[in-house]
């Protein structure tokens, strides 16, 4: 009865036997299963078993937060967001933390960003200008020039905040002092505006709420979201705040480990950002965040990787599970489609459907994890009927991206062409090898 209700292709592999299928769908047993089912639900487990120890830790920690009171520096460098600074400010102005400065740079913008920022000013918010475009960067670091906190919140001006996420991405803080950096939890507010944002909406929740979740636990978490994430004023002053480059957040997060202290995120603060609707917008942003794994992750920090006096295991573990799950298993899945067309292009017609419920099961038991652990789970629940979707979107739309992003930094340093950055700041940077 059973089989007749299966489709051919699955009742194949059941009938051919264990070791059969582990060596036709080596790479999903091997590397798939094993990070993003069995390591998140067992670390998912161990986090729950500690939850009530969790919620003490963050209660006595708010506590000392509100007896302290410090000055947070909320930064937001942006180039023509002019459109989105009175939404910003609104969003702060009903944070359930209140003592803090908002300072936001306009990075020589061409629309009424120097208009909108001069009435803002008179409502006493701090407004720069820089009259030439220096990149995110410089003007990130213009603003931390002009910050007074002990603690900075770098944030887009296009995010928008849960009421009590100031306080939430702060509380961290006190519990270890050697935590020099938090992230927030980032996710998509447009998330039904189209399939592409639909896509992202499910991407963000895998990667973002649950991937560093499990990273953070296991306290290899490897990258401060630009988009929210708050940093101890001291250790941005010891580094030298942000270099120049697009991947500047998950640069300043190694800059920041190999000093010496902890990246934690913080699952409770939540950020909403607009992800982009067109799928070409979307192209070009990812070409963009790749290309940078490469440029910071391989070249600017390959010394994290080797040892030497300041060699830290957990530094190199950071480090080696980004490179590893997103470079060196991008090889190994072309590895992996030579050897099924060399060694069984008979069964491809099997291969296929087989590699694709396999995953769509994998995203749906992914998609569990995530309604455990989310605090919009009846609105985040629309999402589940496009997880048949993500086997196209993130195994073949986004693998292909990658590997055109890794071929073109690996051989050619296309990222310092990005117009994301200003020409002269790219050309600085690679004179400098930022």
């Amino acid at each position: 009865m059973w089989e007749q209700l299966t489709p051919e292709y699955v009742n194949y592999w059941f009938a051919v036997g264990l070791n059969k299928f582990i060596r036709v769908f080596w790479y999903f047993c091997i590397f798939e299963f094993t990070r993003y089912l069995i390591i998140d639900y067992i670390v998912m487990f161990t986090i729950r078993q500690r939850k009530k120890k969790d919620i003490e830790r963050f209660e006595r920690a708010k506590k000392h937060l509100f007896i302290e009171k410090p000055l947070i520096s909320i930064i937001a460098p942006g180039h023509n967001e002019g459109k989105h600074l009175y939404k910003l400010t609104k969003c702060l102005a009903e944070q359930t933390y209140q003592n803090f400065e908002l300072i936001i740079i306009d990075d020589a913008s061409t629309d009424d960003t120097p208009i909108i920022g001069k009435s803002l000013k008179e409502k006493g918010i701090v407004f720069i200008r820089n009259e030439t475009r220096g990149g995110k960067a410089s003007a990130a670091n213009l603003g931390l020039r002009y910050a007074k906190g002990k603690y900075i919140v770098h944030m887009d001006a296009d995010s928008s905040l849960d009421r009590d996420a100031v306080e939430k991405i702060v509380i961290p803080f006190y519990y270890d002092e050697r935590i020099g950096a938090v992230g927030g939890n980032i996710k998509v507010r447009n998330y039904r505006g189209n399939l592409c944002a639909t896509l992202q909406g499910i991407e963000y929740l895998k990667t973002i709420s649950v991937g560093r979740i499990v990273t953070s636990h296991l306290g290899i978490c490897r990258i401060i979201s630009g988009a929210f994430g708050a940093f101890r004023r001291d250790v941005l002053d010891s580094i030298g705040g942000w270099d120049v480059g697009p991947g500047l957040d998950g640069d300043i997060t190694v800059k920041i480990r190999k000093c010496g202290y902890k990246i934690h995120f913080e699952p409770r603060a939540i950020c909403l950002t607009n992800a982009p609707t067109r799928f070409k917008i979307l192209t070009k942003q990812r070409l963009r965040w790749d290309k940078s794994l490469i440029r910071f992750r391989v070249r600017k920090h390959k010394d994290i990787f080797f040892p030497n006096a300041n060699f830290k295991w957990n530094n190199f573990f950071s480090s080696s599970e980004n490179v590893f799950y997103n470079v060196i298993l991008d090889i190994t899945w072309l590895i992996y489609i030579v050897d099924m067309i060399l060694n069984y292009n008979s069964l491809l017609l099997l291969i296929i459907p087989m590699n694709f419920t396999l995953y769509v099961a994998m995203n749906i038991a992914q998609m569990g994890c995530i309604m455990i652990l989310t605090e919009r789970r009846k609105e985040e629940f629309y999402l589940v009927k496009y997880l048949p979707l993500m086997p196209i979107y993130i195994g073949i739309y986004l693998r292909l991206i990658r590997t055109v992003a890794y071929y073109q930094e690996f051989f050619f340093k296309r990222s310092y062409e990005d117009q994301w950055n200003p020409e002269k700041t790219s050309r600085m940077a690679k004179r400098y090898g930022l």
